[in-house]
């Protein structure tokens, strides 16, 4: 049974949760307008203090209504809202498995589907490093074998790749779901976003390009890890 927004005292109505909501409503609405996502496909979520806000499930993200997002709390539990996209345990062990990640946004986006449908540049690495902005804004994204949408197992997959990648001190800020589009996360909307932006353009220009650019070389990409830290 759906339960109502507001319902549960000191969690309906707290300002981070209020903030979070209206976060995720525009950041929808943004990629909606802009041909980032389509139809009822993707899912955002945001933590606010305990609790996970994230849209429900077959929400049309460019159409969000601020009071029917899914709230849940500390252990998982939906408090209020409509009922939250099955995709609701990767996001909250995203957030787990990376203390810097408050918002995590899951597209469907057009040239990195189609770029997992082409062939990636490699498993560890969906493309290669192109631009330097692609470097320090994105960094590694490895690709997360196909399963079908919601399936428990894929958080088990993107939590070990962060855990590996934080050993190595390069750590990511997303990965690409073979056939079903990028995840990607930050300590803010704003952060989350151009994460997905840059790597979504990246995987068009490397399209439009028929796959032929070389990486940038070792010294270009040493340069870039010396003069603005990128975790490459």
């Amino acid at each position: 049974m759906t339960q109502q927004p507001g319902t549960t005292a000191g969690t309906g109505h707290d300002e981070a949760v209020d903030e979070a909501r209206n976060e995720i409503v525009r950041v929808g609405t943004s990629l909606f307008a802009r041909g980032y996502v389509h139809a009822c496909a993707g899912n955002i979520s945001a933590k606010a203090g305990d609790h996970h806000l994230i849209t429900p499930t077959d929400a049309a993200l460019g159409f969000l209504e601020p009071d029917r997002l899914a709230l849940v709390d500390i252990r998982g539990e939906q408090i209020a809202g409509d009922r939250a996209s099955k995709t609701l345990t990767l996001h909250r062990r995203i957030c787990s498995a990376d203390p810097t990640a408050r918002f995590v946004i899951h597209t469907h986006s057009t040239h990195l589907v189609a770029l997992t449908l082409a062939g990636v540049w490699s498993d560890a690495d969906v493309l290669p490093p192109l631009t330097p902005y692609y470097v320090m804004k994105v960094g590694h994204v490895p690709l997360i074998p196909y399963h079908r949408p919601g399936d428990p197992r894929v958080a088990d997959l993107v939590t070990a790749r962060i855990a590996a990648h934080a050993a190595s001190r390069t750590p990511i800020r997303a990965v690409l779901l073979d056939r079903l589009g990028p995840v990607v996360w930050g300590p803010d909307a704003a952060t989350a976003l151009a994460v997905l932006e840059e790597l979504e353009e990246t995987a068009r220009l490397w399209l439009l390009t028929d796959r032929r650019p070389e990486p940038l070389p070792s010294p270009a990409l040493d340069e870039l890890r010396s003069t603005f830290d990128a975790a490459w």
